[in-house]
C-alpha cells in the first residue's frame, strides 16, 4: 500500500481496499437499515462481499477508475465504512458508514479530506445525489460545501422503485456557474426546490 493513497486525518485512516476487508464490508452492506438508500441490494453472503471487492473496490485509486477508499477509526485498520468517487463523468460522491457510528461526524470528516484529495488530482467537479427520503445525506453534502442544483424522478434499478433526487454539486475548478446536468436531461420529470440551499428543507 503506497502512503500517498493513504489519507489521514483526525479520527480517520482512509485507505484503498484490499481482499482482506471481505468480513467488515459484509457486515456493513448486509444491514438492510444501512442499505435502505444504496444502489444494490443488501449483501447476503460473505462471497458475495468478495465478489463486490473484486469488481467494484480493490484498484480504484485514479481518476480513469475512480476512487474507492475504507473508512477506519484509527487506531483499527478493519472499514467501518467508505467513500467512492467514481470514474464516471458525473464523479458522483458516494458514502456508507456502519450505523453504530452514525451522528459523529465521520462521513462528513472523512468525505472533506478526500474532497481535499480530488483537488490535487485535478478534478474539476463532484457530483452527489440524495433520495428525497434521506435528507440526513443531503445535510452532509452542503456541509461539504456542495451546492444544491435541481431534483429529478429515477425508476432506480434494481430496486425497481421510483425515487425523487436531489442533485448537488461542487465545483473545484473555480468555475462557479457549471452544472452538471445529465440527470435533467435524461429524466423528463426534473425541478428545482426552492429554498433548499437557504436551508430550507435539508
Amino acid at each position: 500500500m503506497e502512503n500517498e493513497s493513504v489519507i489521514i486525518t483526525k479520527r480517520l485512516v482512509l485507505r484503498p481496499f484490499e481482499m482482506g476487508d471481505a468480513q467488515a464490508l459484509f457486515s456493513l452492506l448486509r444491514d438492510r437499515e444501512v442499505n435502505r438508500f444504496l444502489p444494490w441490494f443488501p449483501l447476503n453472503t460473505l462471497e458475495e462481499a468478495k465478489q463486490y471487492l473484486c469488481d467494484r473496490l480493490v484498484g480504484r485509486v485514479s481518476p480513469a477508475s475512480g476512487f474507492s477508499y475504507a473508512v477506519c477509526l484509527k487506531p483499527e485498520d478493519a472499514p467501518i465504512g467508505y467513500v467512492n468517487v467514481s470514474g464516471e463523468e458525473s464523479r458522483d460522491l458516494g458514502y456508507a458508514l456502519v450505523k453504530e457510528h452514525w451522528g459523529q461526524g465521520i462521513v462528513t470528516e472523512a468525505c472533506r479530506a478526500v474532497i481535499e484529495k480530488m483537488k490535487a488530482e485535478g478534478l474539476p467537479f463532484l457530483t452527489a445525489t440524495h433520495d428525497v427520503q434521506n435528507p440526513a445525506s443531503g445535510r452532509v453534502m452542503q456541509k461539504l460545501g456542495m451546492t444544491y442544483q435541481y431534483s429529478y424522478e429515477e425508476l432506480w434499478q434494481p430496486k425497481n422503485k421510483l425515487v425523487t433526487f436531489r442533485m448537488y454539486q461542487l465545483n473545484l475548478d473555480g468555475q462557479t456557474g457549471r452544472v452538471y446536468r445529465k440527470y435533467w436531461e435524461q429524466y423528463p420529470v426534473h425541478f428545482v426546490e426552492p429554498g433548499i440551499n437557504e436551508g430550507g428543507k435539508e
